[in-house]
């Protein structure tokens, strides 16, 4: 920082802190966040104008195959290190009572959770963070020994929705309120009242939340009364078959798949899995759109990969196919592979993994080894 006012600018510094992490300088980094600490400005706008930020950039910069995995595992790693530091500096000693934070069972986004864990212990809250994956057992246990005020539950994945909503109503039978966030829910949080539970938008909604039981604790009953026609259920029980088939249609399509390495057959099961997955969570909260807005992030994807988006239209029309006794499921496949149709028509470009391979289908075996769970829709 050159002048007092980038030095007391959180906007002003982004700039640098973000070449810190494209460096990987870790020291550098604590230097920006340590340095608007020292010039005034308050801790908790440090974490959520200039951390935040630059780690949806990170994301940003991975989705359009800008960044590698590694360098998105540095600099999450260098923007948990910042967060600690400024913890360290601010050091809040706890007024109020004890609130949970932590990660669905099988979410690993644990540095947007951290954010919200740390501004809540700058607002006076004695906050214990459980970190990433949380199984639900382990939670109520947890909930059982400690006297919470309440516990606020982090999903980034859409596809974790049903899992989320057995956690949530597993901390209910604790009598410990709920509240929610992350982009699994829905950017407006329209999932989370699906599932009958308070949404914050970010930490100082959340913050609000927290401090206000009846707000927290008054929310409507979730709307789950489709589950009667059993799809969700049964494609859940068939997913595995499900995948089978895929594969198998796969072969017959590009007869040079079957020449893939173990692993290649791996990342292919992975991602088709997915596909599986998205489309169980959409049955689960009714809704289309959630299917759909992964698809088109998944062609995102693919685009900046240089992957044809008619290769993921080929699996949604094999699902589409194979479900076309489930009703909804079938119409949620049917818009998918409508939008992408759309946007990967003739003129898409024809990727190869390397001389002699067919085009890729899916990004495990490309540039990313755990793209879709590790980025997730954004």
């Amino acid at each position: 920082m050159t002048t007092l006012t980038a030095r007391a600018n959180p906007a002003g510094a982004w700039p640098g802190y973000l070449h810190c992490l494209e460096e990987a300088d870790e020291y550098a980094a604590i230097e920006v966040a340590t340095g608007l600490l020292e010039a005034g400005v308050p801790a908790e706008r440090v974490l959520l104008d200039l951390v935040a930020p630059a780690q949806a950039e990170v994301g940003e910069r991975w989705a359009r195959n800008e960044w590698s995995v590694a360098q998105e595992h540095a600099a999450t790693h260098i923007s948990e290190r910042v967060v600690a530091a400024v913890a360290g500096y601010a050091n809040p000693r706890p007024t109020r009572g004890r609130i949970v934070v932590a990660c669905m069972d099988g979410e690993w986004h644990a540095l947007p959770p951290r954010l919200v864990a740390e501004v809540l212990r700058l607002r006076g809250w004695h906050v214990t963070f459980l970190g990433a994956s949380v199984p639900a057992a382990h939670l109520v246990s947890y909930l059982h020994r400690h006297d919470a005020d309440a516990v606020a539950l982090a999903c980034a994945l859409p596809m974790r929705l049903p899992h989320a909503h057995r956690m949530i109503e597993a901390c209910r039978r604790s009598d410990v309120p709920v509240v929610v966030g992350g982009r699994g829910f829905g950017a407006d949080g329209r999932w989370a009242r699906r599932l009958g539970v308070a949404w914050a938008s970010d930490a100082p909604a959340a913050a609000d939340l927290v401090a206000d039981e009846r707000a927290l604790r008054r929310t409507p009953p979730a709307e789950l009364s489709h589950l009667a026609d059993d799809e969700y259920a049964s494609l859940v029980r068939r997913r595995g078959e499900l995948i089978d088939g895929a594969l198998a249609d796969l072969r017959e399509r590009a007869p040079a798949t079957r020449d893939y390495t173990p692993a290649q057959v791996d990342s292919t099961v992975s991602e088709l899995g997915y596909i599986v997955d998205f489309l169980a969570a959409a049955l689960y909260v009714d809704d289309g759109s959630l299917f759909t807005e992964f698809v088109d992030w998944l062609v995102d994807i693919l685009t900046s990969r240089g992957v044809p988006a008619p290769a993921l239209g080929s699996a949604l029309e094999h699902y589409g196919r194979v479900l076309h006794d489930f009703p909804r499921a079938a119409r949620f496949l049917e818009a998918a592979r409508s939008a992408v149709a759309t946007r990967g028509g003739a003129g898409s470009r024809r990727a190869r993994c390397g001389p002699g391979r067919p085009p890729c289908l899916y990004l495990l075996h490309c540039k990313h080894p755990a793209a879709v769970e590790r980025g997730g829709p954004r």
